[in-house]
């Protein structure tokens, strides 16, 4: 099993704060989609980052790149086309078990 990292480029800045109607409802559908992920106990982390570059990363696992691009084909975002996609191969070098409950030091 490998590990993939999606990034997820938005159309223009401020992305978060200025989504359409449209751009909105593909969102849903994507949290639809990285619940299927969660349950089919593939996706790692998943989130956008923050500031004026509103930049999607999601990591997960699959077994070769084939699986991978299978496995994004089915997201809504950027196959609906608001936002650009980009999946790399990437090397964990460290997960740590921390739970939600810990605290962040």
């Amino acid at each position: 099993m490998a590990e993939w990292i999606f990034f997820m480029h938005p159309p223009r800045d401020n992305f978060i704060a200025t989504m359409t109607a449209d751009e909105k409802s593909a969102f849903s559908a994507h949290r639809d989609w990285l619940a299927r992920l969660d349950t089919a106990g593939v996706l790692l982390v998943a989130g956008p980052t923050l500031g004026t570059v509103n930049t999607g990363v999601g990591i997960f696992t699959a077994d070769d790149e084939a699986t991978a691009r299978r496995i994004i084909a089915d997201e809504p975002v950027t196959s609906g086309g608001f936002m650009r996609g980009d999946l790399r191969s990437i090397q964990l070098g460290y997960l740590n078990s921390r739970s939600e409950s810990d605290p962040v030091a």
